[in-house]
């Protein structure tokens, strides 16, 4: 996960990371009263002064343009003399009246902040301590309508990327969306598979608002509305050929998510297709640990749930399940089926399907990475030879592939994994290997790794210098002339050199796939 401080990451150690953890505010509090002040929809879809936009917004010209500097330092506008201008991102998706209009979201955001001022009191009361009483019941209805407004606004990106997979597999027959909120998700697979028709389920008084989101799409003579808690036993007496659990479970308890998924089974055809989309801490454990606390706020007794615990009830329920499917953004899938054939169907490819089996093996991060990002220069290896009391051991330069070599070899492949992990180095390796075997047994059959460090998996180490195991050993990724830094920099990664040894360590591993 990004973060907004491009120049820190997260495990980072050191004051300056806590500062700017602890001013972390100033970021959403400036993005929230920019999407107030309709700042981005103004400046749409021509530039304009801070005096024109101090006019617009009845603000003090002075105070509007370190407003709109800020802004600026942020990547949100940019500015051309005395004129400010929408980039990309913002002209995008915080323009109102665009299709991908971020801004209901990005408010639903503040007003869940009012319950994060007691998080000290949830943590010591073990539950939430902030419920909302005496509201009118207006108040209540403008409150949903903002809710369902705000995952109308994520949910109609996160579809885009969900249904290729099922491309060619849904022509015809139900779905069944289970607490479907905005109903964005069941509209995406109306839309996109047109023969199909969708149930959407949920509280009575979300689905009045549902109703009138697929009017406007023009969907909703192919959809039904079942008023319903799915807590309560389900009122339903047939089974569908997709069953969604969008960012639905993680708004329950252990006790409760077993009754809901037991539901969808009952509902399930046998060669349907049940698909749960919601935050997993393999995936993005930043975002996913800050949703759970956030649930932990905000719920009566939501929490999030790791895929292991997720895959493992399903399994108990008689379901075949995919490995986790990571998303684009910070949210992945698990799709089951009562047969497991059927999810060799999806369209999924070779590569993403043994993403979700290495990120299994708990790395920190697994990226998949053209091989062009590997940076192989002239002087890494010298880093071995003059600098490293290891040189000379086994599988250590010179023991190890020169990097003409290394250029050589990765002429032979496009696609590869960069692994990131930690100590202990042992470990790190045994889990690399893996990742290798795996890469083999889904067909890579030239998968090949890099790995960070002298060789540790024999302690001790062959005294007389001749490896035992040659089966298991690799070089490392720097060992065989690879620059690493800059590596992990073109793909993404944050990586700085220590200052102090008991800084936190990370490692980095390269597969090679094809």
């Amino acid at each position: 996960m990004k973060t907004p401080f491009p120049d820190h990451d997260p495990q980072d150690t050191g004051p300056q990371y806590l500062e700017n953890l602890a001013t972390g505010y100033w970021f959403s509090e400036v993005i929230f009263t920019a999407v107030e002040l309709e700042i981005f929809t103004l400046l749409h879809p021509e530039a304009k002064t801070a005096e024109d936009l101090a006019g617009l917004t009845g603000s003090s010209p002075r105070g509007l343009l370190r407003f709109l500097q800020s802004l600026c330092a942020l990547g949100l506008l940019g500015r051309d003399g005395p004129y400010f201008f929408n980039t990309k991102i913002s002209g995008r998706y915080l323009v109102r009246g665009k299709e991908d209009y971020q801004g209901d979201s990005i408010l639903w955001r503040k007003y869940l902040a009012t319950c994060w001022q007691s998080l000290k009191e949830c943590i010591i009361s073990g539950g939430r301590a902030i419920y909302p009483t005496g509201h009118s019941p207006d108040h209540l209805e403008r409150r949903v309508r903002k809710y369902i407004s705000a995952m109308d606004a994520v949910a109609g990106t996160k579809v885009r990327e969900i249904l290729p997979i099922f491309e060619g597999l849904l022509q015809e027959g139900e779905i069944l969306d289970v607490g479907a909120g905005s109903g964005a998700v069941s509209a995406g697979f109306l839309e996109h598979f047109p023969s199909l028709k969708a149930t959407l389920a949920d509280l009575p008084e979300v689905l009045d608002y549902t109703r009138e989101l697929l009017e406007k799409k023009g969907l909703e003579k192919r959809a039904a509305f079942l008023p319903a808690n799915i807590l309560d036993p389900w009122p339903l007496h047939r089974s569908f050929d997709l069953i969604i659990l969008s960012n639905i479970i993680h708004a329950y308890s252990e006790a409760e998510v077993p009754h809901i998924l037991s539901g969808a089974s009952e509902c399930l055809k046998k060669d349907g297709f049940l698909l749960i989309h919601d935050f997993f801490p393999e995936h993005c454990p930043e975002k996913a640990a800050l949703s759970d606390l956030n649930m932990f706020v905000n719920t009566y007794n939501g929490t999030i749930f790791s895929e292991k615990w997720v895959r493992d009830k399903l399994g108990g329920l008689g379901l075949c399940t995919t490995g986790l499917i990571p998303l684009k953004t910070d949210t992945a899938l698990i799709i089951a089926s009562k047969t497991g054939s059927k999810l060799s169907d999806l369209r999924l490819d070779a590569a993403t399907r043994l993403a979700a089996k290495v990120r299994a093996l708990e790395f920190r991060a697994v990226r998949p990475i053209p091989v062009s990002a590997v940076h192989v220069p002239g002087w890494a290896d010298l880093r071995c030879r003059y600098g490293c009391q290891m040189y000379g051991k086994p599988h250590c330069p010179p023991d190890s592939p020169t990097p003409e070599k290394t250029v050589d070899l990765l002429k032979d492949f496009t696609r590869a994994f960069l692994l990131e992990g930690e100590p202990p180095t042992g470990e790190f390796q045994r889990r690399v290997l893996q990742a290798e075997r795996e890469a083999f047994r889904e067909g890579f059959y030239k998968a090949f790794s890099f790995w960070a460090g002298p060789c540790s998996l024999c302690d001790p180490c062959a005294p007389d210098g001749v490896c035992r195991n040659t089966r298991d050993s690799r070089p490392s990724m720097e060992g065989a002339g690879i620059d690493v830094y800059e590596t992990a920099r073109r793909s993404g990664f944050t990586l700085r050199t220590l200052e102090n040894r008991d800084e936190y360590v990370k490692y980095f591993a390269l597969l090679l796939l094809e």
